[in-house]
């Protein structure tokens, strides 16, 4: 049931962006400062507050994944599109982080939504085959969970095998929403703390989409890795990897 009042999808998808730009700000032009023997004690301190900040963004974009894929009209584009700007993405996201055109050692996000998005497509198709006994779709749904994390690991994509985990605890607890923010904080408070803060704005979700600029949200991505990096660039500091 939609809420009158609350957040709505846009506005969740926007402190995702934010908090993401926050991050990323401090993780190439400021980490690439530090690396460079340019840093101060208080530089260290910002660096790592952004960087806690920045922990916000991926349980949003985690949420709003699961919840495009329950509304989306056909989760077949949904998962092309993702696929699209993860290509799109990659030779940014290389540049940003590891100071090179194109390197296969650690890929974006949009990679580990992905296969986050093609793991619950995989349970959903699983679950609606009631006629199968019990046993055979239990084993199934285990072979598919771990398929789709150990994906994740072997490509080495942001987040890897445990951004896979959370979204499908998400997918599995999202018709009950305390039940599922409680999974989700237990999901990241063993290994990033700060990322539990997002699901603050995600508990007042009232389920409404707000602004249609969707595309807007996927471009930003690669657009603002690009600029950072020319930031870098025009700094003197885009030789320095910092993955």
């Amino acid at each position: 049931m939609m809420r009158t009042h609350g957040v709505s999808g846009s506005t969740l998808k926007l402190i995702a962006v934010v908090t993401m730009l926050i991050d990323h700000v401090a993780a190439t032009v400021i980490a690439r400062m530090l690396f460079t023997g340019q840093g101060t004690q208080m530089l260290w301190r910002i660096y790592f507050g952004m960087r806690d900040i920045g922990r916000i963004a991926f349980p949003i974009y985690c949420f709003l994944l699961v919840e495009g894929f329950d509304h989306t009209r056909n989760r077949r584009k949904y998962a092309l599109r993702l696929f699209l700007f993860a290509l799109v993405s990659e030779v940014p996201f290389d540049l940003a982080f590891g100071s090179t055109f194109l390197e296969f050692g650690y890929q974006n996000v949009f990679f580990t939504l992905l296969i986050g998005l093609l793991t619950i497509m995989a349970f959903d198709a699983v679950y609606e085959k009631q006629e199968w006994h019990m046993a055979v779709r239990a084993v199934l749904l285990a072979v598919i969970a771990v398929g789709g994390m150990g994906l994740a690991y072997l490509m080495h994509t942001d987040y890897d095998a445990k951004g896979v985990m959370v979204i499908l605890i998400l997918y599995l607890t999202r018709k009950i929403r305390g039940l599922q923010i409680l999974a989700g904080c237990l999901a990241f408070c063993w290994w990033e703390l700060p990322a539990i803060v997002a699901f603050i704005p995600i508990a007042f979700y009232n389920g409404k989409r707000g602004l249609n600029i969707k595309y807007f949200f996927y471009a930003f991505y690669p657009v603002h890795l690009l600029i950072l990096y020319l930031i870098c660039l025009c700094m003197g500091t885009a030789g320095v990897a910092v993955v």
